[in-house]
């Protein structure tokens, strides 16, 4: 765990380069009250801890927030302090003092200005290694932002899509309804026209005109008695002749009878009867 710096030396002056953890560990080293756990060695160049058991239950609690001795041993390791290793204690023989000693360049015993030269380690790592991370990491970041933006040109088409879907919804839904409607118009009309065919009688497909048009093919004509006592004599115009297309157009002025059926157009009754009369004249 890794204390800020600014912690207060035992003289009482502020020591703004140098680690909290370094200056507590002063101080405890420097407190005679304590050297029965932990103190100076012989030489000042190193201290040692006595009975970790107690040292961790009794002294630890008062300077750190914790009682874990490899907790402890772990920050001197991290700030460099180094486990001296005696003939005694590299021997089979299991000494009969729990005693360990840590060593550092710069913890010396009445230097504390030194203090400011332990500096906490830092993970080495090689250029090399860095630098195919940072190509790595750039790389990863490209392909990142390239998928970041193909999904957002994917999410732009999809609304897109969304807003067609809908518009060619909203079409479909009013030619729908256009179509009802023209088919509710069609269905009226075909009612009508069928009512329509319904009314007419037959009597009224067969009425004759009133003036009909008279058709002269040659044969006798009724007495003109018949027709010419309804209407007073009026003067008599030329009669108007309508002939088959087999006919020449001169022989039609002069002769009526030659050129198969001939249509007249009576205007009234009394030229009616006087063309009849006059044909049996023509003929002979």
């Amino acid at each position: 765990m890794q204390e800020s710096p600014g912690a207060m030396g035992v003289d009482g002056s502020y020591a703004s380069n140098v680690p909290a953890f370094l200056t507590k560990l002063w101080t405890l080293v420097e407190d005679p009250d304590t050297n029965h756990l932990i103190c100076w060695s012989a030489t000042g160049t190193s201290f040692h801890v006595f009975d970790q058991g107690r040292f961790a239950k009794e002294v630890l609690p008062k300077y750190f927030k914790h009682n874990n001795m490899a907790s402890f041993v772990r920050q001197l390791n991290m700030y460099g302090f180094r486990k001296v290793v005696n003939i005694e204690q590299s021997g089979l023989v299991k000494p009969e003092r729990d005693d360990t000693e840590f060593q550092h360049l710069y913890f010396l015993q009445g230097h504390e200005h030194m203090l400011e030269h332990i500096k906490r380690k830092v993970s080495i790592v090689k250029s090399e290694e860095t630098k195919v991370r940072q190509e790595d990491l750039s790389k990863l970041l490209y392909e990142v932002q390239l998928l970041r933006t193909q999904q957002d040109n994917m999410e732009c088409q999809m609304q897109d899509m969304k807003q067609q879907n809908e518009v060619l919804w909203r079409e479909v839904v009013s030619l729908r309804q256009n179509h009802t409607q023209q088919q509710k118009v069609m269905n009226k009309l075909i009612q009508f026209l069928f009512s329509q065919m319904q009314s007419n009688t037959p009597s009224t497909v067969g009425l004759k005109r009133k003036l009909p048009l008279m058709l002269d093919d040659g044969s006798p004509s009724p007495p003109a008695s018949k027709f010419s006592h309804s209407h007073p004599m009026e003067p008599m115009h030329e009669p108007f002749y309508i002939q088959s297309p087999s006919s020449d157009t001169a022989s039609c002025s002069t002769s009526g009878l030659t050129g198969g059926p001939i249509i007249s157009d009576v205007t009234d009754i009394s030229q009616a009867s006087m063309a009849l009369q006059m044909q049996p004249d023509e003929t002979r």
